[in-house]
């Protein structure tokens, strides 16, 4: 199951009730995804036993959905991103998220209200490589009318 498979929107279920220890389980995860559950449990002030109850319910209840590194895109050889926003067609969505999920250059999609219909952030080696990405792959998706680039200059991450 792919990343666009997770996207809220698609299939959404209710929300999930959280409580405090469960806020804070996240936290904790969100901070260092590969944390032991037993330093969890610490950092928590819960038993191994409960942290491991309270995850597993978490990840099949979907509120977890995957774990996974942060990566430096610099170090990783990707030196140039860009935010794209596309306009659509009424009613092309639904089958451009599935291709827009596909192109390995797209790292986050958005559906987004406002003067366009969706964000991209796309990470690429050089400019010449995220140019191809913009102008062979993204402008030229059947449903989607105009794109608008915005590069990068420093990356903040605030996880």
């Amino acid at each position: 199951m792919g990343a666009v498979d997770k996207m809220p929107g698609k299939d959404a279920a209710a929300e999930v009730p959280l409580d405090d220890i469960d806020r804070r389980i996240i936290a904790e995860l969100t901070r260092d995804g590969r944390m032991s559950v037993t330093q969890v449990a610490e950092n928590v002030h819960i038993s191994r036993a409960h942290a491991y109850s309270r995850i597993s319910r978490l990840t099949a209840d979907g509120v977890l959905t995957r774990f996974t590194a942060l990566v430096d895109p610099i170090k990783a050889g990707l030196k140039s991103s860009a935010y794209v926003t596309l306009k659509l067609k009424q009613d092309s969505w639904r089958e451009l998220r599935d291709q827009l999920g596909a192109i390995p250059e797209v790292h986050h999609i958005a559906l987004v209200g406002g003067d366009f219909d969706v964000i991209l952030l796309v990470r690429a080696v050089d400019n010449i490589d995220l140019r191809r990405v913009i102008f062979d792959q993204l402008q030229t998706m059947p449903g989607v009318l105009d794109t608008q680039t915005f590069l990068v200059f420093e990356d903040v991450d605030t996880r």
